[in-house]
């Protein structure tokens, strides 16, 4: 599944109740990415754990070894919107098509996996991450503009609070 933000046009152009429902939609998309971008660099926390192990000649260990000793803290990417609790269902499409993808990489058996087969492993996932990272940025972008536009309705008097209680 390849989703991309799906901007309607100018965000002047749309009705005050096309504006908010186009900017809910694409936070839930946004939700959905975000939650699965966040698997897909815990999952390459992993790997790169695994290729350190094998590195610093430590000798093969498990995914459970290295999950219960810790790989460290994740790096932040800063983000200045307010957190939102998400719901991603646990069949939702763009989790699904992550678990496919880690599954035909080996993912799950990674530390039989050779040089070869973990470092494929490593790029398909960084690959995908990349993507979601793009496809994210994208939504933020559009979200931006459609509140731009909310916000400008109502410091112009476009719009009104009241339009929020007739709803």
């Amino acid at each position: 599944m390849n989703q991309t933000a799906n901007p309607s046009g100018d965000p002047a152009s749309l009705s005050l109740p096309d504006l908010r429902a186009e900017r809910d939609t694409l936070r839930q998309q946004e939700d959905a990415v975000s939650f699965v971008r966040r698997l897909a660099q815990g999952r390459l926390d992993l790997v790169t754990a695994v290729k350190r192990h094998r590195a610093d000649g430590s000798g093969a260990v498990s995914v459970a070894e290295i999950v219960r000793s810790g790989v460290g803290p994740a790096p932040s990417t800063g983000s200045a919107r307010p957190p939102r609790d998400t719901e991603v269902s646990a069949d939702h499409p763009l989790l699904a098509e992550f678990d496919a993808l880690c599954d035909s990489l080996g993912f799950d058996n990674m530390a039989d996996l050779d040089d070869l087969g973990l470092t494929s492993l490593e790029n398909g996932i960084q690959v995908f991450e990349s993507a979601q990272s793009d496809l994210r940025r994208q939504l933020f972008d559009r979200i931006d503009a459609l509140t731009a536009e909310l916000v400008r309705r109502y410091r112009d008097g476009d719009a009104s609070v009241d339009t929020l209680l007739q709803n």
